[in-house]
């Protein structure tokens, strides 16, 4: 029954995003959590970051190609605060594209660019006619507003064979196209934003040896970053080289995300400043990890050394944004877990975007959630989603595993999940760190917790 109610759900939300009603997203990381997502180009306009990521699905007989990646069409999500994302529906899809091969399932990572009064949203696919490319080619689509509608240019840009576009204007004005086919390449685009206006150039000085692609080029402080996935090993890292032009030459600089512990064998992203704060956009397969062709988008917060080199980045479950307190917290989205008793685990295996679950199972065992926005008014209680099958209790607590007891937490035995309010015993206002304990030896599994 609840599987059948889950997917019930799923089918209303799709519905939903055909007829062109936004979707709110809570989210840490990953951050869509109700389909899968990948190839994320984060993009900063007026007073919000959008995301146009590439929309992964699995493959069936009639659907792709089973087995490999499989995606039909793209949306894009926004958001004011990096915690709550607006799903905008679909904004360009495989079949009402005019050049691009029908059924085709090769939507693959995308980039966009405002310019002019127009965003230009640029999309690797296979297309129809040869003669434009064979294999994989760019095309654009062109909208008012960051979210759309994007009406589809009737060809792709020419002279552009490959994937993984990215465009960057340069301060003089100059836009720039970077696409990937074994090498990485560069061109200088038009004012029109739709074809080159110079011929394409290999960008040199990066490794030759290893698979490379999903450029993404930025500037800080006079200095250009192209950063790209890099197959130094078995999967995919992501490495930077720096130059004094977007062109280069590029000298390889370093590594700002090792390859995945869980071995996902590709990772792809983008870098942007968001309110004097810097962020990596990259995907992985928290939803999918059997299966990486199934991935989802993430964020973490990104740091500079004085020399301008960059910190290597350490991926979290945690990601970015600030919590507030009177919402649903899902502390399996952790900064830190104890080493031994704690863990976490999907909340239904055969349902997987239902997300997750703490389990606490020794006395002391704890998880840390950081970032949580009590505000300025008093706190009276907290509620917990726990499952305890022999009971137990919990202490939660802030600052660090051993600060103030905000609550104490009984929870009843029983093998069905409930809901347990308890008193608060202790407040501060502002933004906190939060320690769910456990008090005792017995299983605990935790869903949420929230304050009132």
């Amino acid at each position: 029954m609840k599987n059948t109610m889950h997917k019930y759900i799923l089918m209303i939300c799709r519905y939903i995003l055909l007829v062109g009603i936004t979707i709110q997203l809570h989210a840490q990381n990953p951050l869509i959590r109700d389909q899968y997502s990948a190839d994320p180009s984060a993009r900063v306009f007026g007073d919000r970051v959008y995301v146009y990521p590439s929309h992964d699905i699995l493959a069936t007989q009639e659907r792709g190609r089973v087995g490999w990646f499989c995606m039909e069409d793209y949306h894009v999500f926004s958001s004011a605060n990096l915690t709550d994302w607006t799903d905008h529906g679909v904004i360009v899809h495989q079949n009402k594209v005019p050049w691009v091969k029908p059924d085709s399932y090769s939507m693959w990572a995308p980039d966009c660019i405002y310019r002019n009064g127009k965003y230009y949203f640029y999309f690797p696919t296979t297309p129809k006619d040869t003669s434009y490319a064979r294999g994989f080619t760019v095309g654009v689509a062109i909208a008012d507003k960051p979210e759309g509608p994007f009406v589809p240019q009737p060809a792709p840009i020419m002279n552009v064979r490959g994937i993984d576009p990215n465009v960057f204007i340069d301060k003089d004005g100059q836009a720039y196209l970077y696409w990937s086919q074994g090498n990485i390449y560069g061109a200088k685009l038009k004012d029109n934003m739709v074809e080159l206006a110079s011929d394409p150039v290999v960008l040199g000085e990066l490794p030759n040896r290893g698979l490379k692609e999903g450029p993404y080029l930025f500037e800080r402080n006079g200095t250009y970053y192209l950063t790209y996935p890099h197959v130094e090993n078995k999967i995919e890292r992501l490495e930077y080289a720096i130059g004094d032009n977007p062109l280069g030459p590029f000298k390889i600089t370093g590594v700002i995300m090792d390859e995945s512990p869980t071995g996902c064998w590709t990772n792809h992203h983008s870098i942007i400043q968001f309110k004097d704060q810097w962020y990596l956009f990259y995907h992985h397969n928290d939803y999918s990890p059997a299966f990486d062709k199934a991935r989802s988008i993430r964020a973490d917060s990104l740091f500079f050394n004085t020399d301008g080199t960059i910190k290597k980045v350490t991926p979290t479950y945690r990601g970015i944004g600030v919590t507030k307190a009177n919402t649903q917290i899902q502390i399996d989205r952790y900064n830190r877990i104890s080493d031994g008793g704690a863990s976490i685990a999907f909340l239904d295996t055969a349902s997987k975007f239902q997300g997750w679950k703490t389990v606490l199972e020794a006395t002391g065992a704890w998880v840390q959630y950081n970032s949580v926005d009590f505000g300025q008014k008093k706190r009276k209680s907290v509620t917990v989603r726990a499952l305890a099958p022999e009971g137990g209790s919990l202490q939660i607590r802030i600052h660090d595993v051993e600060g103030p007891v905000v609550a104490e937490v009984p929870i009843a035995a029983g093998n069905d999940w409930q809901l347990v309010k308890a008193p608060l015993l202790h407040f501060e206002p502002g933004i906190q760190n939060l320690f769910v304990v456990a008090k005792d030896n017995n299983h605990i599994e935790v869903d949420w917790t929230g304050f009132e």
